[in-house]
């Protein structure tokens, strides 16, 4: 029986529709200590290891580290992902998002996945091992910019965002003027957000130490996806492996 990765939640019908009227949904303090312990020394393992063009560590992340790979299909994780996705799901890419202490964070953007198809979805959920504060490594959001289903969004700071893409949008549900939310999330926090959400990242301060972060993205089958960190070696061998537990959710289709 593998180690407890959550706590108790719940995902009902009320966490649905606050995922899809904002775009994300935070579980606070979701993983288990003994989670946090096991991916705090697995992310150190990522960073340590030396860059490999094409084949990068962070990017590859799951397929350097057991414990990572081991989450893909770990029974808690595949339970959220049905809960929220349904059956028919795709695993996609394990990346890890470490932040040390003057990391620059990064700009306002957006993710795509079929765009014209809204019966595909596509999630990330982010590991925030050890949190973060408002303007250390904190993550911005714009709730409802996930229904614009816009894949193309950039900016290079909140001004810019507000001056250009948020300019005079509204909630598609409301009517309501789209605004930027800061967020700030205790130690062990669970994020699930919907790929087309604009989010991007403050900067972490100088003095601070590493933001521990992973994130794992799961989708329905049926577009390409752009996204899709898993190198080929990686996935023959799964799917050739007749005890691999990951043989049904590598492919692409």
């Amino acid at each position: 029986m593998p180690d407890q990765l959550f706590h108790s939640y719940q995902f009902t019908e009320i966490e649905r529709q606050q995922m899809d009227f904002d775009g994300h949904l935070a579980y606070q303090g979701l993983l288990t200590k003994e989670a946090q312990r096991n991916l705090t020394e697995a992310l150190a393992h990522i960073q340590s290891l030396d860059t490999v063009e094409g084949y990068e560590p962070n990017r590859f992340a799951a397929e350097y580290n057991s414990y990572l790979e081991s989450l893909i299909t770990h029974p808690q994780m595949l339970e959220l992902v049905h809960k929220v996705l349904g059956n028919d799901i795709r695993y996609d890419h394990c990346v890890t998002l470490n932040r040390p202490g003057d990391n620059g964070g990064s700009r306002w953007h957006s993710h795509g996945y079929s765009e014209d198809d809204t019966n595909l979805g596509f999630i990330r959920i982010f590991f925030y091992v050890n949190g973060f504060e408002i303007n250390d490594g904190g993550l911005t959001v714009v709730p409802g910019s996930h229904l614009f289903r816009d894949n193309k969004i950039h900016a290079e700071s909140d001004a810019d965002l507000e001056a250009n893409w948020l300019r005079s949008k509204q909630h598609p549900i409301t009517g309501q003027p789209l605004v930027i939310e800061h967020l700030s999330v205790p130690t062990g926090t669970v994020i699930l957000m919907w790929t087309h959400a604009a989010h991007g990242v403050t900067a972490r301060q100088a003095d601070s130490d590493t933001r521990w972060t992973v994130v794992y993205a799961y989708r329905n089958p049926g577009e390409p996806s752009r996204a899709r960190w898993i190198s080929q070696a990686y996935e023959d061998q799964k799917r050739s492996d007749p005890d691999s537990k990951l043989k049904d959710l590598i492919s692409l289709y």
